[in-house]
């Protein structure tokens, strides 16, 4: 899943040209939370839930889940995609955190966010897969091992658990705004990056370049471009040109999308999703996230949304061998929508307890990150100003430090 966990207070109308840095973060204001983006960030991954649940190939069943399910599974199919409005939260989300921030602030705030749960999920898949249940999947301690970087695709080495794919995604993307802050982020620049960026993506993948497509995040960067035009008509007022280069980047998603989901699904499933109603929710991924910010119902005071957004992530790390275990376990025993709930509130109960455990080791990751990277290296003794007696009696050599 699309790690999309930053913040969603958002800041007030900056000058025209915001300062970046720390300093500039005590000056600017914070707007209401947008707790209608944390209920949509746990309605996605919810719907990713039961569509690993109730629809995906697995045999935890004892017969194919869409057999079991026939009544829910044409609709939950279409759960498929809560990646990629999780893609598009993100670009809304990463690009409100790092405006106006610089580089150590974001590297920092960003990989702090990543990677606690990540390891704890990581770490609790592999127990799980490698002793408890190992008729889940045969992986290797080396690939648990590799995967505790997030970079093993780039090694190619397997996830440990399917999901992991998007992390790399959201990675990828991470190293291009972590370039574009180090660039300057300006309202102009924005605009060209998010209609380029996601044009020279389609071209690379049409190409067929995959080092580049890489780079490039290929099919999912309009998901990243449109939430981030997004946020910028949020933060600054609608306009017409980012409106504009939205619908562009929503016309892309869904060539890519469509044709995509439809193997994926049929592959995965015993199910055929409807083209026409993939490519309505892939333009609704960006519609959805737009109204719930450009409209009044961002000044929605639902705070309890907030905590029930805080366990995205980490549902989305742990459910899907967690809870194939214990339909697994419980299949034979239990009417099949009674092992369903038990399986979606055992995968809520375990990403209650890593969102715990990510409280209390994020914050000091993240201080620990920031802080190294703003350490300045001393300065060699050559340059350091010599005292005058020194200078005196070598000639104007620098004295050692």
């Amino acid at each position: 899943m699309v790690a999309t966990h930053a913040t969603t207070a958002t800041p007030s109308a900056p000058p025209a040209r915001p300062l970046a840095g720390p300093e500039n973060r005590s000056q600017t204001p914070a707007r209401p939370r947008l707790y209608a983006i944390d209920g949509l960030r746990f309605l996605a991954a919810l719907g990713v839930v039961l569509y690993h649940f109730t629809a995906r190939w697995s045999q935890v069943w004892g017969t194919e889940p869409g057999h079991v399910f026939p009544e829910i599974g044409p609709v939950v199919i279409y759960g498929v995609l809560g990646p990629e409005l999780f893609f598009v939260i993100s670009g809304f989300a990463i690009l409100m955190t790092a405006w106006g921030r610089d580089v150590p602030h974001v590297v920092a705030s960003r990989l702090a966010r990543l990677y606690p749960s990540y390891w704890i999920a990581v770490i609790a898949t592999s127990v799980l897969l490698l002793w408890i249940w190992p008729a889940g999947k045969d992986i290797t301690v080396g690939e648990a091992l590799v995967n505790l970087t997030m970079l093993q695709e780039a090694f190619g080495v397997r996830h440990v658990d399917g999901v992991y794919w998007t992390l790399w995604t959201e990675l990828r993307f991470y190293v291009l705004m972590v370039l574009f802050v180090a660039w300057g982020i300006t309202r102009r620049r924005l605009l060209w990056v998010c209609a380029l960026w996601p044009l020279a993506a389609q071209v690379v993948h049409e190409l067929q370049v995959p080092w580049l497509g890489e780079v490039l995040v290929e099919q999912y960067a309009p998901f990243f471009a449109g939430g981030m035009l997004i946020y910028l008509m949020h933060r600054e007022g609608r306009s017409r040109a980012a409106w504009l280069i939205v619908a562009m980047n929503a016309a892309l998603a869904v060539r890519n999308t469509v044709p995509w989901q439809m193997h994926s699904v049929s592959t995965n499933t015993v199910f055929t999703p409807d083209p026409w109603v993939l490519a309505a929710l892939t333009v609704g991924c960006f519609a959805v996230v737009a109204v719930l910010t450009l409209t009044r119902v961002q000044r929605l005071p639902w705070a309890w949304l907030m905590p029930v957004g805080a366990l995205t992530y980490p549902l989305y790390l742990v459910h899907e061998f967690w809870g194939w275990w214990l339909i697994d376990n419980l299949a034979g025993h239990a009417d099949r929508w009674v092992v369903l709930a038990a399986a979606v509130a055992f995968s809520l109960v375990l990403a209650w307890l890593v969102h715990q455990a990510e409280k209390r080791l994020g914050p000091p990751t993240r201080r620990w990150i920031e802080r190294t990277l703003r350490r300045r290296p001393a300065p060699s003794p050559a340059r350091q100003p010599a005292p005058a007696r020194a200078r005196d009696r070598r000639d104007g050599a620098a004295a050692p430090a």
